[in-house]
């Protein structure tokens, strides 16, 4: 790829290719945007067909991140990194105290956390290196694992799409349909259990669904059967491109909302979904209970004062829907023009006082 040329047309500011020969790090930091703050995103470990295409994901995350951050209100900016490797056999200590080192050196542009392919145990490893990393373990004063708070996320989320499509925000007696009872989705279903919500699952994991029917009385169904079910609300919380050519002319739902990421397989399903009169709590929005959680690690991490900024996931998803009645645009445009305008309110602030600081120094 043409790495100029997509950083200049996406608005990039930094990518750093990172090697170390001895541990054989190969690693990819993308940083997007810092226009609110440093820029805040995971690494994750996966093994890349080619190192083109751990370039994309480094820049397609670092780039969603930038929108995630802004849209949940944190004074962040986004970036990601992606390490080329097999998580289960290329690791080795020394891999990560070297990303460690390299992050260091970008002196605060960057501050990272766990993701796919990497765990807690890798952030302590960074951390030797390092102060700009979050997700270490709660025995230096973490967070710990972001599952419980990302599912309250999606609840309270969750709340609010309800009360745009049904005038109310209580699930009690709504049919939700789950696809997906990972981690996170199984504390969204405890959630929404205690409120009296009945449950229909699905997963490749029939251990995990056996656990939910176990515990909330859950309906289980199959892998492919979850989108035609007559729920009120289908929550994706497994794949993402869940919302595809497909699945649409099955959804007999009046919400989608779900911890999945990236859950439009393309923008033009967000735009049919939005003609067929689902409300849509876009993907980056609902799932940012984890990315506002470990953010308060950075300034001395309060489980109280994290939870009550996870519970505003709830306005930000109804300031969208506001915006999206208004503009009479879908509501994943809606969330983008919403972290835009922050951005772009911010930068503008920047301007005027840099301006004004060029003019005392210039005696202009």
């Amino acid at each position: 790829m043409e790495i100029f040329n997509y950083m200049e047309t996406e608005d990039f500011e930094q990518v750093v290719f990172c090697q170390d020969k001895t541990s054989g790090l190969k690693a990819i930091i993308a940083i997007h945007d810092t226009t609110l703050g440093p820029a805040l995103g995971g690494t994750r470990m996966w093994t890349y067909a080619s190192e083109s295409e751990a370039i994309e994901d480094a820049l397609r995350l670092a780039r969603g991140m930038t929108y995630k951050n802004a849209a949940a209100g944190l004074n962040l900016g986004g970036g990601k990194t992606v390490i080329i490797g097999d998580p289960k056999t290329d690791k080795n200590d020394e891999m990560f105290r070297a990303f460690g080192r390299f992050i260091e050196g970008l002196n605060g542009r960057y501050i990272t956390a766990e993701d796919v392919g990497t765990t807690e145990a890798d952030m302590d490893l960074i951390h030797l290196e390092t102060d700009y990393v979050t997700g270490t373990s709660s025995e230096g004063g973490s967070s710990g694992n972001p599952s419980p708070v990302t599912a309250y996320g999606i609840y309270v989320g969750m709340k609010a799409a309800a009360k745009e499509a049904f005038g109310t925000d209580s699930l009690e007696g709504k049919t939700i349909a789950v696809q997906g009872v990972g981690n996170v989705a199984y504390t969204l279903c405890e959630h929404l259990h205690e409120e009296g919500a009945k449950l229909i699952v699905t997963d490749i994991n029939e251990e995990a669904v056996q656990r939910a029917v176990d515990a909330f009385g859950a309906t289980a169904v199959g892998i492919d059967e979850i989108y035609s079910q007559e729920a009120d609300i289908f929550a994706p919380c497994a794949l993402g491109a869940v919302i595809n050519d497909e699945t649409i002319p099955q959804f007999k739902c009046k919400v989608i909302a779900g911890s999945a990421n990236n859950q439009l397989k393309e923008n033009r399903h967000g735009d049919q979904i939005h003609e067929m009169g689902i409300v849509y709590a876009p993907d980056y929005v609902i799932n940012s209970g984890g990315v506002i959680n470990v953010a308060d690690e950075l300034i001395g991490y309060n489980s109280e004062r994290a939870l009550k900024r996870v519970e505003g996931i709830y306005d930000i998803i109804g300031e969208i829907f506001k915006i999206s009645k208004a503009e009479q645009i879908p509501t994943y445009v809606a969330a983008d023009r919403l972290a835009e305008q922050r951005i772009a309110r911010v930068a503008k602030s920047r301007s005027q006082f840099l301006q004004k600081e060029k003019s005392v120094l210039t005696g202009r």
